[in-house]
């Protein structure tokens, strides 16, 4: 699959314990977005951090190690990553979303055309 080299990421930060429909919101999210055929996906869970509340979330703190904070990043072609976002925000009612330029030097085993 060929990608531009001039991309946009869409990064949603989330809680571990975020649903969607009774399932976890960012496995929701990463297989809706894979039907809709976006680049790529990928889930990173993180093992310390905090939001807009301050209250501190770490793999440190048993309590209320369920909360720690997830990342959801997706690359692809400014109009698709457009079109991704209206599926985002019908499914991420709080965390933080944001898209970004980039330029994508490689994807694949090939490099990316300009």
């Amino acid at each position: 699959m060929a990608i531009a080299r001039k991309c946009k990421l869409l990064k949603i930060y989330l809680s571990e314990d975020s649903k969607y429909k009774g399932h976890s919101l960012y496995h929701a999210l990463v297989r809706r977005l894979a039907e809709e055929g976006m680049a790529g996906a990928t889930v990173t869970r993180g093992i310390e951090g905090f939001g807009h509340e301050k209250r501190l979330h770490s793999s440190r703190l048993i309590d209320i190690s369920l909360k720690l904070p997830v990342i959801v990043e997706v690359v692809d072609t400014p109009e698709k990553i457009e079109a991704a976002i209206a599926l985002v925000d019908e499914m991420v009612n709080e965390g933080m979303v944001f898209v970004t330029d980039i330029e994508v030097v490689k994807y694949g085993k090939e490099v990316t055309e300009c």
